[in-house]
């Protein structure tokens, strides 16, 4: 465990040493201030329902460009082979990796607490659904950056793994928009891969052990593709 928590903090304060966490947090408050602001002055409503409704699909973009680094960076300068010579294992790298990317997608969040805030000094706000809201995002967050570290894990050059990682994460988002395209025997499947379905669930504050563990499974699923591709590297 060690390891994990040594690879954690070098990846983590990778990201603010290089202008990328600036930038991606910059974008993403930029984007979910805008709609937020634009619903809650041009419209009067107080809530953060529109921000929760457009944060899967804001994830989709802005996850992959967080991990598209953590694997294709060294696979390209060559520093994964260093690092294959310290006495870590595959899990160690993956699990580190992926925590980091998780905390910096929590740092992300974390600003945007003053959304909540500004609801609070307008009118009453149901804190259910927000609290609902910030752990179906942390849950979202995680999947998202573990599909994104097996998009990282496949290749060197880090816009084709942004590019992987972003299909990979929109098609989970937009997969229950699209059931009518679905035979009818299907729809109940492919409705539950649907990202957005599960997340939607746990942000109106219904906490259900099936929305949770589609996102643990979702999140175990991407650490074990970056596990098996990185094993075909050695």
């Amino acid at each position: 465990m060690n390891q994990v928590i040594n690879i954690f903090k070098k990846e983590f304060s990778d990201y603010f040493i290089s202008p990328i966490a600036y930038i991606v947090i910059s974008i993403f408050l930029l984007v979910t201030g805008w709609f937020f602001f634009a619903t809650f002055f041009l419209y009067g409503q107080a809530s953060l329902r529109n921000f929760f409704s457009l944060l899967p699909l804001i994830f989709s973009f802005v996850i992959p460009a967080i991990t598209m680094r953590l694997f294709s960076e060294e696979l390209n300068v060559g520093s994964y082979e260093t690092l294959l010579t310290l006495p870590v294992t595959f899990r160690d790298i993956i699990l580190g990796k992926l925590l980091a990317g998780t905390a910096l997608i929590v740092a992300m969040l974390l600003p945007t607490l003053a959304y909540a805030l500004t609801v609070t000094m307008i009118g009453q706000l149901d804190w259910g659904p927000i609290i609902g809201g910030y752990m179906g995002a942390i849950l979202l967050g995680a999947a998202y950056a573990s599909i994104g570290l097996f998009a990282s894990a496949l290749t060197r050059n880090q816009i084709i793994a942004f590019i992987v990682g972003m299909a990979i994460c929109f098609s989970l988002t937009l997969i229950d928009k699209m059931l009518f395209f679905i035979p009818q025997s299907l729809l109940g499947i492919i409705g539950y891969l649907g990202a957005d379905f599960h997340f939607q669930n746990i942000s109106k504050g219904i906490i259900d052990s099936r929305d949770i563990l589609y996102f643990l499974s979702i999140t175990f699923i991407g650490a074990f593709g970056a596990h098996l591709a990185l094993q075909e590297k050695v």
